[in-house]
């Protein structure tokens, strides 16, 4: 598994899904998540069983860590993504998938890559400064700099101390921040 691809994949992947709940209705978004879920579910079981599923099987051999379930990460993602869009207005849960696709993969790649400061969980002063700025510096273009910075902030730190996996924490945490200082 190379982690560097495995987070370009998910920054990707989870700005067009970020796009998607953006740009289209609210119900076919919930739709579309509901039945990726379901597939993805589907799909998830059947590898764990010991199937090969053409392109699935290779696709999650190439990015997948080695002891999580197989789509894990995917299947947390879209459901954060539809739990956001169902509690929180939609561009609310936009921003919070963005939050989640930059703040995630930033700190992951600055970390494995600049990392030395070890600071909680295996996590990285460097990942976690480099995720902050980054994502604040995006956010400014979609709120005001003081609430992005503040949103970066409170998610990164939430990320950090979380024992659950940051794909469920991230968007909902950074939802929250927003909803409350918008």
């Amino acid at each position: 598994m190379n982690e560097s691809l495995r987070q370009v994949v998910h920054l990707v992947f989870g700005l067009g899904i970020a796009a998607f709940v953006l740009l289209f209705d609210r119900d076919l978004t919930l739709s579309v998540l509901i039945l990726t879920l379901f597939v993805g579910f589907l799909l998830s079981d059947a590898v764990s069983r010991g199937y090969t599923i053409p392109v699935v099987s290779a696709v999650i051999t190439g990015l997948e860590r080695r002891d999580a379930a197989p789509g894990k990460g995917a299947l947390f993602f879209a459901l954060s993504a539809a739990f956001c869009l169902v509690f929180f207005e939609k561009e609310i849960a936009f921003i919070g998938l963005v939050v989640l696709s930059l703040l995630d993969s930033v700190t992951t790649l600055a970390g494995v890559r600049f990392g030395r400061n070890r600071i909680y969980n295996h996590k990285s002063l460097e990942g976690t400064v480099a995720g902050v700025a980054v994502t604040a510096a995006a956010l400014c273009f979609l709120v005001p700099p003081a609430v992005a910075l503040a949103t970066a902030a409170v998610t990164a730190f939430a990320e950090l101390v979380s024992p659950v996996d940051d794909n469920l924490v991230i968007p909902v945490v950074a939802c929250l921040v927003l909803t409350a200082l918008l």
